[in-house]
């Protein structure tokens, strides 16, 4: 086997990969390189010298390489990378044996981790990882109280609480996951639409099914093999079921809330 790198080259080449990360425009290609070589050097030092657990300073290096590396995932859309990540960043977020200090990315990162679940409809990792955050920052802390607000509003079938909260993510990194979310929300609104309605207007699809512009309304009607009807505004469903009715625009909300409510089992 190799020489294993030193401390000194990791740190020199987490540094440099840092910095790559923070550029307008990153080499995406090269810093996933970059991480591989970290992480096969943290491994190559730790199986030499298995000693090297016990400090502090390397460990503050290794957390910081896994936690560049979550932050890598987002970037790059990979859900499964970020998942991994987490699960070796629990040891030093919630069982932190070497005292070291609390991580300006933390929360940042659990909050993210929560709102992954609440994508995923893993509703019992959720609580469970809430489990697991100090009480003080359930209740004050913005990167845990977003996500615990959001599964309230899921719980409850407000759903327009749930596109409100896009707006106020409070960091831009949230968007990837909140996205997710309001994807399996109007699909499964769009599902028991077109199974009760003949048609919708323009203007009242695009609010039940939250969306910000016309084109994207457009968009997934397409997508589900809707007939859009530009001359009427229009957007007619297949005659699936009996008993379909026309769509009464004053009752909107109401039967958006009834749909959330129902469906609220899927999120």
């Amino acid at each position: 086997m190799s020489a294993a790198p030193s401390s000194q080259q990791i740190t020199s080449l987490y540094e440099a990969t840092r910095s790559a990360m923070n550029e307008a425009k990153p080499d995406l290609g090269e810093i996933k390189t970059r991480l591989s070589q970290l992480k096969v050097g943290i491994v190559q030092i730790t199986m030499q010298n298995p000693q090297v657990t016990q400090d502090s300073s390397f460990q503050l290096l290794k957390r910081s390489i896994l936690e560049m590396g979550a932050e890598f995932s987002i970037k790059t859309g990979d859900i499964a990378g970020f998942e991994r990540y987490l699960a070796q960043l629990e040891s030093f977020y919630f069982d932190n044996k070497l005292g070291l200090a609390e991580s300006t990315v933390m929360y940042p990162l659990i909050g993210l981790n929560l709102l992954r679940m609440l994508s995923q409809n893993l509703i019992a990792d959720f609580h469970t990882t809430l489990e697991r955050v100090d009480l003080s920052q359930l209740q004050n802390n913005q990167f845990i109280v977003h996500p615990v607000k959001l599964e309230q509003a899921l719980m409850e079938g407000s759903y327009k609480k749930v596109w409100q909260a896009r707006s106020e993510v409070p960091t831009p990194e949230y968007l990837f996951f909140m996205d997710i979310l309001m994807s399996t929300i109007r699909n499964e609104v769009a599902s028991c639409v077109e199974k009760s309605y003949t048609s919708l207007p323009f203007s009242d699809a695009k609010s039940v099914l939250f969306f910000s512009s016309l084109d994207e309304l457009l968009k997934f009607a397409n997508e589900h093999h809707w007939t859009v009807s530009p001359s009427e505004k229009r957007i007619t469903f297949p005659s699936a079921v009996e008993n379909t009715r026309q769509f009464q625009g004053e009752n909107i909300m109401k039967q958006s809330l009834h749909y959330a409510r129902e469906l609220e089992s899927i999120v």
